[in-house]
């Protein structure tokens, strides 16, 4: 509800700020662990979080807190010890590897925390100078909404490295979800006015993990991976030193052109896939890289820059200019923002109870108490909490936890059923993501289905 005089105003705002600290300190903690993934972890909190009736102000400071600390610590354990963070930091492993191999791990963690400041400082503004100049334009863009997505699945497949397949693997996976929908809505699992979409979204993400589990019920398969040793992992003694905490000093001038204009392009792509513009742009930026030792370090910058721009821009556009899921973070990690009946619906959310500069008090304060203390907290103490991590907390446990909140989430959408749905949508997409169709490609088919099958009905 509106806030309606000034003395509330300042109560509100005073929660706002407990709100981006508890997000920092939830985030922090949780984006350490190898293995989680972006949307399992933030959408229960913040679904959690709105149906306490929180304020939406408060609610708004606390998503952008959470996804702007996520993003920057999910690449910490990506950088010291070469495992993934979640799905967005996957795409810099390779790099890391490279990196670690010379000893320079740390030095570049901290360049990847400047090249992340730049990241939110550069896609807040621009996202919110966007969002206010397609306002006018808002109800023309949610008529072609569904096309924007069928171009982004077939964009994204011709500008991947393995074209042919990712490009044939569209339609199977559009009817996949579109089936699973209508088997639900046939037995009356949901209503038809409800699509099921968030849990089909983790089903894709969990897809190589549950892949790798069922194959290890496969006899054979376990005797090949089985080990009779800890693995040992090595943190390079140069993460102890430290440096200073200028981003323009930490980072070539080269490093900061790739990470700005990477930032500023990635809010103009909002309706793409945010790990498959990471992987397409970063890549490139790479790859264009003057000097041949050099790729590694602006690869990395350049994809943590890349991760805040999308994200952000992917949150802010959609929910103050259209009240509408229409990007991939709005429709998962972001999804209880848009509709959580019943404190927000489609037609009754963020978009239509803030005002304009409600939405934007919320955003600045939650991404700047976010990256302020993040980016301190990691260029200083990045090793040791890692180590923390690593030596205190199961993997095993993080990913009984990880696939624990899936079946929760699978079985809050659609009930027991939707739980083996899950489970489907996990294995084709795992086996298809093994065959090189990127998570991109796979998010934005998810997106385009009922499009694409519309289009198929009425062709044949």
């Amino acid at each position: 509800m509106r806030m309606c005089t000034h003395v509330i105003e300042l109560g509100v705002l005073g929660l706002m700020l407990v709100a981006a600290l508890s997000a920092v300190l939830i985030y922090t903690v949780i984006g350490f662990v190898p293995g989680t993934d972006e949307t399992s972890v933030l959408y229960p909190i913040s679904l959690a979080l709105v149906l306490t009736g929180a304020n939406p102000m408060i609610v708004l400071t606390f998503f952008i807190a959470a996804i702007v600390t996520l993003n920057l610590t999910n690449t910490m354990p990506t950088a010291l010890v070469c495992l993934p963070g979640g799905v967005m930091s996957s795409p810099m492993i390779e790099h890391a590897i490279a990196v670690k191999a010379k000893g320079r791990s740390a030095e570049v963690i901290q360049k990847m925390a400047a090249a992340s400041a730049i990241g939110v400082a550069i896609s807040v503004p621009i996202a919110l100078v966007i969002a206010n100049l397609i306002i006018p334009f808002a109800q023309n863009i949610r008529d072609y909404a569904a096309y924007l997505f069928v171009f982004g699945a077939i964009f994204l497949s011709l500008t991947s490295r393995h074209k042919l397949v990712s490009l044939v693997s569209i339609v199977p996976l559009a009817m996949l979800f579109m089936s699973l929908r209508h088997l639900y809505w046939g037995v009356g699992a949901v209503p038809e006015t409800r699509v099921v979409t968030v849990s089909f979204f983790l089903g894709i993400t969990i897809g190589p993990l549950l892949v790798s589990l069922f194959r290890l019920m496969n006899r054979r398969l376990l005797n090949e991976v089985k080990v009779d040793a800890n693995k040992t992992i090595v943190v390079p003694s140069e993460a102890n030193k430290k440096r200073t905490l200028n981003p323009f000093k930490l980072l070539s001038k080269e490093e900061r052109r790739f990470a700005s204009v990477s930032a500023v392009l990635a809010n103009f792509l909002f309706v793409l896939s945010p790990v498959g513009l990471t992987i397409l742009i970063g890549q490139a930026a790479g790859a264009r890289a003057k000097r041949q030792e050099d790729r590694a370090d602006v690869a990395m910058t350049t994809m943590s820059a890349l991760i805040q721009a999308t994200y952000m821009s992917g949150i802010v556009i959609p929910l103050l200019a259209l009240g509408l899921a229409l990007s991939p973070v709005a429709l998962g990690p972001g999804a209880a923002l848009f509709n959580t009946p019943p404190y927000f619906t489609i037609d009754h959310n963020i978009h239509h109870i803030l005002s304009g500069w409600q939405f934007t008090v919320a955003v600045v304060l939650g991404a700047f108490v976010a990256m302020t203390l993040s980016y301190v907290l990691i260029s200083r103490y990045a090793k040791p909490i890692t180590m923390f991590i690593l030596r205190r907390i199961p993997h095993e446990a993080v990913l009984g936890v990880f696939i624990a909140f899936i079946v929760l989430l699978a079985y809050m959408d659609a009930g027991l059923i939707n739980v083996f749905g899950v489970l489907l949508v996990g294995l084709v997409c795992g086996t298809l993501n093994k065959m090189g169709v990127n998570y991109g490609v796979q998010f934005m088919s998810l997106y385009a289905a009922p499009t694409l099958i519309g289009f198929l009905l009425g062709v044949f």
